[in-house]
């Protein structure tokens, strides 16, 4: 059994974090010392700004990547960083940064490139300026800011089915099982729609999308109904059941989204990314969650959830206001936050 506490820090790295940093703990005494920071530069930027957080194996391959494939580099061991991917457009950017990801992609450097999707994941800068796009399976490399959406979707229960379920709350929740076949946490417990959003893509298109692809909601209810709530972040460190290497940085920025569904809107599994879907109470949910079932950031998203909806509070759960907090933490990086809607 976790505590919510515990499934916000599966999620969220306290060692990274403004408000907890935490020296001096295991997590933070492994990790920082291979952490090195990734700047870039545009003719417009006087000096270079920092995009991300990589670890010394990444560091050290990109360091060694021919200049005639990443462009002209500046690196410094002493002070833990490299500024890459100079060019003086965003295209000659992202033309760099695809280059670099193809090499090792061909040298097989980095497993989890073998997760290869086509997918372009944009990285922006402190005006909201695309600086360049990157290959959605390797932004953990480079540890910049990624973006997507996640939506809860749930059913309200007259008195007389609460009753019957033996619910404190109104309400069910529509939960999936991840594919068992899925590259990364197959079989684990997720929310009713999520997604990553890609270059271009806003993130109520990407969500409407999304809950085509995975759940067969009827598009017209989507858009109508959906509302947006707001949005988490969080400093994940990746391990084994992400794929690939262990230690990888990702900073998420997720829009979240509530959608109440009528009792006769089923979702259902359309693009083999979802096993089945249950329709669960909240404490059915709530134990589910106690035993790590979820999806880490799913786990986070559905926390967020319980803390607009009743379920906790300060006066039921002792680390409410940190829970909340840690929801909703301060990036380290430029992050764009576009209109929702």
């Amino acid at each position: 059994m976790r505590s919510n506490l515990e499934l916000i820090d599966e999620c969220d790295s306290t060692f990274l974090d403004v408000f907890f940093p935490y020296l001096g703990t295991d997590q933070h005494n492994t990790l920082t010392p291979n952490l090195y920071t990734l700047f870039t530069r545009t003719p417009e930027l006087s000096s270079p700004i920092p995009v991300g957080y990589i670890t010394k194996p990444v560091f050290e391959a990109l360091a060694s990547v021919p200049t005639l494939i990443k462009g002209e580099c500046e690196v410094s061991d002493a002070n833990r960083s490299i500024t890459a991917f100079q060019q003086a457009t965003e295209k000659e950017r992202s033309a760099a940064v695809a280059a670099t990801c193809a090499y090792w992609r061909s040298n097989k450097t980095f497993e989890v490139l073998s997760g290869w999707r086509n997918e372009l994941y944009p990285v922006y800068g402190r005006n909201n300026e695309l600086l360049f796009n990157v290959e959605r399976s390797a932004s953990p490399l480079f540890g910049v800011v990624t973006y997507g959406i996640h939506m809860s979707c749930f059913v309200t229960m007259t008195n007389e089915e609460q009753e019957k379920e033996g619910s404190k709350f109104n309400f069910k929740m529509w939960i999936p099982r991840r594919s068992s076949k899925k590259q990364t946490y197959g079989g684990l417990l997720d929310n009713t729609v999520a997604g990553g959003i890609a270059s271009g893509e806003s993130p109520f298109e990407s969500m409407v999308r999304e809950a085509d692809e995975e759940a067969s909601l009827p598009e017209g209810l989507v858009r109508t109904n959906a509302k947006d709530v707001g949005m988490v972040t969080y400093i994940y460190v990746r391990e084994s059941r992400a794929g690939g290497e262990n230690g990888l940085i990702q900073p998420e920025v997720q829009y979240v989204y509530d959608l109440e569904l009528p009792k006769d809107v089923i979702p259902q599994p359309k693009d083999g990314e979802v096993e089945e879907f249950y329709l669960w109470t909240v404490e059915k949910v709530q134990e589910a969650l106690t035993n790590w079932e979820f999806k880490p950031n799913c786990a986070l998203c559905v926390l967020d959830f319980f803390t607009r909806h009743g379920v906790l509070t300060g006066e039921n759960e002792s680390d409410f206001e940190e829970i909340k907090r840690r929801c909703h933490r301060e990036m380290p990086f430029p992050t764009k936050i576009q209109d929702s809607v």
